[in-house]
C-alpha cells in the first residue's frame, strides 16, 4: 500500500465566488514552482492513526492555524506517485500573510554537506475554484470539483 496523506481544504465565500486556501510548499524544489505545485495542507499519518484528526494536525503544522467547524468528508484521491490523500473541507478565513509553518532540514546544496533549514509551507493565498485547479498539483483537481459540486447541491453558493 501507499503512502497515505490527509489534509483539509478551508473554504469561503467572497463576493458569491467560492474561493480555496491553499498553499505552496517550501523548500529549494520548489521555490521557482508555481502552476501544479500548490496544495491543500495536508501531510502523511499511520494506518493506525484516525485521518481526520491527522488532517486537522497537519492543517495546523503547515499553517499555524487551528481549523475548526463542521468537517464535509470529500472521496479520497491518488496522486501521481501512488499517495492517497483522504481530505475533508470546512468553511474558514485566515489571513493567508500570517501562517506560521514547521521547517524541516535537508542538505543542501546537493553532496555539500551542509544543512539547511526550510519552512514546509513558504506561503499560502485564497483562490477561486478557477484558479486554484491552475495551481494545485493535479492530483488534488477532483477534491476542488468535489467541493463545488456539494456546496452547489447544498444550495450554499445559490
Amino acid at each position: 500500500m501507499g503512502k497515505l496523506s490527509a489534509g483539509l481544504v478551508m473554504y469561503r465565500l467572497r463576493d458569491q465566488i467560492l474561493e480555496v486556501f491553499l498553499v505552496h510548499p517550501g523548500g529549494p524544489f520548489w521555490m521557482k514552482k508555481d502552476l501544479g505545485a500548490w496544495s491543500i495542507p495536508k501531510g502523511e499519518y499511520l494506518p493506525e492513526e484516525d485521518s481526520l484528526c491527522a488532517a486537522r494536525r497537519e492543517f495546523t503544522e503547515e499553517t499555524g492555524l487551528q481549523p475548526n467547524g463542521y468537517f464535509i468528508p470529500l472521496s479520497p484521491v491518488t496522486q501521481a506517485g501512488g499517495k492517497l490523500v483522504q481530505a475533508w473541507a470546512f468553511a474558514g478565513d485566515a489571513d493567508p500573510t500570517t501562517i506560521i509553518s514547521n521547517s524541516f532540514s535537508m542538505e543542501w546544496p546537493p553532496r555539500s554537506g551542509q544543512q539547511k533549514t526550510f519552512p514546509e509551507v513558504d506561503r499560502a493565498a485564497w483562490f477561486s475554484i478557477e484558479e486554484a485547479t491552475q495551481r494545485i498539483l493535479k492530483g488534488q483537481i477532483p477534491l476542488l470539483l468535489e467541493l463545488q459540486r456539494l456546496l452547489s447541491d447544498r444550495s450554499i453558493m445559490k
